[in-house]
């Protein structure tokens, strides 16, 4: 009796599994948006460094063809999760609400029918099994009763003391008892072979509930195995045919390079097959003479720089000015240079991952494809070898916005434990404050009330209205 509530509760877990469910798709959604957000950004960054870079002709194509794959894979990820969040997230959603209904005062209509079913299908029986405990436990006690009263009639046997009078009613208490156990026996018997009776029936009354039961929850293991494949279709890549024609298309892109081509486009701009332009006389010319002194005047005034030291127009005539900021120059190239090791391993630092990505961007070439070039030229061996143009500037592709602060309590809806030293644990229910907006990667910056800082998943929270 009672053992239905395990058939019952069944019910309850299906409603909070398609929960479940849905949180498992939702986070994988936003691990293929993250994703797809990482690849473009990557393409877009590495793209501009190639094109601005000295790397030329079909091998730069080649390179370049690595770029427009991550935008096309990024595509196809962004499809996975739109259908994941629009196909499967909303079919699972529809098809909860369709299954289970709330009830004004809590609990679903399918778990109070099915707890009623069982309730009025086990009532008849559990009456039947209450008297039949009763009559066992009269009837075990006539017995105990008559061997107590069997008991005092043999000892008073042995005692003289006792009239004959005391005998007689010692032995009409046996007799009496006897009789009890005769009659509480059969009535135990009885209510026993009504019990018998009646079980046929409770068990196909218990079992119709069941059936019931069973059908209500094969519905959602069939649902949850149909939602399952889809989810398994929509993330299967390799059966779609855009996908494959991604790799095709690369793969013919990178065998389309050829070294002999580019050789040959080489030599002819940039090597002796370029253009040549040989000095001629020319005559001199008053205006002519004013651009003259006026460039001169301007390179003077520049002094000398970092990216570029070059030693024209004055600074060829006074070497002692600017001889030792030179050299002084050249030195602090060196150990920022010397500094960064592109092999070291990223826990054996300090900096941080971002500051690595930002320096290996910045030491990807010495120069650009379009760079200019200096037509001054000196035989001293003063020139600073460590000149060099930063192809990608002095930003930090790595940093991110930080979002405005603002403050709003959540509750949590699952029990959460930290699995790293900066995030909360907390269990469901309890309240903590969000600081920051939710990131691209699903987390947020909180605070509990104990005053802990720290991440935790954005969607294990909900607002507090």
């Amino acid at each position: 009796v009672g053992n239905y509530k395990r058939t019952v509760k069944r019910i309850d877990d299906g409603h909070r599994l398609c929960n479940d469910l849905m949180n498992c798709i939702h986070e994988r959604a936003r691990i293929e948006k993250g994703y797809a957000q990482q690849l473009t950004e990557w393409a877009k960054r590495w793209k501009q460094l190639v094109e601005k870079g000295p790397q030329y002709g079909t091998v730069e194509r080649a390179w370049c063809a690595f770029m427009s794959e991550a935008e096309k894979v990024s595509e196809l990820h962004l499809e996975v999760k739109g259908s994941l969040m629009n196909e499967d997230f909303e079919k699972i959603k529809n098809w909860q609400k369709e299954a289970f209904h709330k009830q004004m005062m809590g609990g679903f209509k399918e778990t109070k029918e099915a707890e009623d079913g069982f309730r009025k299908a086990q009532k008849p029986w559990a009456k039947k099994l209450k008297e039949v405990e009763a009559a066992k436990k009269a009837y075990h006690a006539a017995c105990k009763e008559e061997k107590l009263a069997i008991s005092r009639e043999t000892n008073s046997k042995a005692d003289p003391a006792l009239n004959p009078e005391q005998l007689k009613k010692l032995q009409d208490k046996v007799e009496r008892s006897k009789q009890d156990v005769l009659k509480t026996k059969e009535k135990y018997e009885k209510s026993l072979k009504e019990l018998d009776n009646a079980t046929p029936q409770y068990m196909e009354n218990m079992e119709q509930v069941f059936e019931q039961c069973q059908q209500f929850e094969e519905k959602r293991l069939r649902f949850f195995r149909e939602v399952l494949l889809e989810v398994q279709k929509h993330l299967d890549l390799s059966n779609v045919a855009s996908y494959k024609n991604i790799y095709r298309e690369l793969e013919q892109n990178i065998k389309t390079a050829d070294a002999v081509e580019d050789l040959r486009w080489f030599r002819a701009n940039q090597g002796p097959g370029m253009s040549m332009n040989w000095p001629q006389f020319e005559e001199w010319s008053a205006d002519l003479n004013r651009t003259l002194s006026r460039r001169e005047k301007k390179k003077a005034s520049d002094g000398v720089t970092l990216t570029g030291i070059n030693q024209t127009g004055d600074q060829v005539s006074q070497p002692n000015k600017h001889s030792s900021s030179v050299s002084v120059q050249s030195n602090t190239v060196q150990s920022v240079q010397s500094s960064y090791n592109p092999f070291e391993d990223e826990e054996d630092t300090g900096s941080t991952v971002s500051e690595k990505e930002d320096n290996k961007i910045k030491n990807v070439s010495s120069y650009e494809k379009n760079q200019s070039y200096p037509t001054d030229w000196s035989d001293e061996e003063s020139n600073n070898p460590f000149s060099s143009t930063d192809a990608n500037g002095d930003t930090n592709p790595f940093d991110e916005d930080s979002p405005p602060t603002m403050e709003v309590r959540v509750r949590a809806l699952y029990d959460y434990e930290g699995q790293e030293q900066d995030e909360l644990s907390f269990k469901a229910g309890d309240e903590l404050t969000k600081m920051e907006n939710e990131d691209e990667q699903g987390w947020c910056k909180g605070r509990l009330d104990n005053g802990q800082v720290g991440l935790y998943p954005a969607n294990y929270v909900e607002p507090i209205q």
